[in-house]
């Protein structure tokens, strides 16, 4: 008897049209996985000594077992670089591309698997410049394909499960790894080789991955948005240190650059020799933006001294907030790029 009901389904599913067939497919969230490259990507070669890239997008995915119950999955090979080789083009093609799949009515979202070096600059270059509010999710792993545990497939079975999650929306763009998930504006890579490397520090992670569902613990307060440009300026970034005379930052301005963001120290304090190189730079009309070399806090005209935060304001420099340094430069890189930038406008971005 249950022979015969087993072939009756069967003969029913046959006959009915093709278009029902097709919405049943429907059913399943549609999730575009872009392959950049990184660790995640890579294999141990014997002949350079260590781990290369040699996986493909495709063979990416297919690692990840149980993918296709939380998603029909379609994938795109970006690149495949380590992502100490990424330049911040690389990340204005990729927003461009990632734009073009979020316009699709049938994507639901997109996960970019990414080296974890520069995977924190990736993220908010990306946020910053998405015009589609549909969920983006960088992801990665700090083992290899070849390693022991290698935890690539965990992070992006986690990262697809986070687009499909009906608690984890209105986060922009977000980094999923080893379960936490953290936003753009405040994550930080903290830890060389260990998979529990990304953080927000002070301002917390924005969600815990466990059996199978998303645990909210906070929504992100503050987002900016640019225009995608053409092109992008040239904006070193230089660390403050002990005995430094500013020298360096005047050769970037007579070398040609657009902008230049310094690392102080503390509260975003330099030494006065370094205050003198700043006014230099902004009386070449060459912007400046400030911020600190300390992991966490951020950065306030606090100081009345020579190189003291308040100095720099009165100076005409940018002060970064709580943005990292490295973020702050790519802001400072965007915000020159517009095409209707004021030196009012871009001071509001670091307000």
């Amino acid at each position: 008897m249950r022979n015969i009901l087993q072939k009756m389904l069967v003969v029913g599913l046959m006959l009915l049209p093709v278009h029902m067939l097709a919405e049943t497919a429907k059913k399943l969230p549609h999730v575009v996985v872009v392959t950049t490259g990184g660790t995640v990507a890579m294999k141990y070669d014997k002949a350079s000594g260590g781990v290369v890239p040699a996986v493909s997008g495709k063979d990416l995915i297919e690692a990840v077992r149980g993918l296709d119950k939380l998603a029909t999955v379609e994938t795109y090979e970006f690149s495949n670089i380590d992502s100490s080789h990424a330049r911040p083009d690389n990340w204005r093609r990729l927003s461009k591309k990632v734009d073009e799949f979020l316009a699709r009515d049938d994507v639901d979202g997109v996960v970019i698997t990414h080296g974890t070096d520069t995977m924190e600059e990736g993220v908010f270059f990306l946020e910053t410049t998405l015009k589609s509010t549909k969920p983006v999710v960088f992801v990665g792993a700090m083992r290899s394909a070849s390693d022991l545990s290698a935890d690539g497939p965990a992070n992006i079975y986690n990262a697809v499960l986070q687009i499909t999650s009906p608690v984890a929306k209105d986060w922009g763009v977000t980094i999923n790894m080893n379960q936490y998930i953290n936003g753009a504006r405040h994550v930080q890579k903290t830890q060389t080789t260990n998979p529990q490397t990304f953080k927000s520090g002070e301002y917390g992670y924005l969600g815990y991955v466990v059996n199978g569902a998303v645990i909210k613990y906070n929504d992100v307060t503050k987002k900016q948005k640019l225009n995608l440009p053409e092109t992008l300026p040239e904006v070193p970034v230089f660390v403050m240190f002990p005995g430094d005379d500013g020298k360096y930052i005047r050769y970037a301005v007579d070398s040609g650059a657009k902008g230049i963001a310094i690392a102080g120290v503390g509260a975003g304090n330099v030494h006065p020799d370094v205050l003198e190189a700043i006014k230099y730079a902004i009386s070449k009309k060459v912007p400046v933006v400030v911020g600190t070399r300390v992991l966490e806090g951020g950065v306030y005209p606090m100081y009345g001294v020579a190189g003291g935060g308040s100095s720099l304001l009165k100076a005409g420099a940018f002060l970064a907030q709580d943005l990292t340094i490295y973020k702050a430069r790519l802001l400072l890189m965007l915000g020159l790029a517009q095409k209707d930038m004021t030196q009012e406008k871009l001071a509001d971005l670091f307000e």
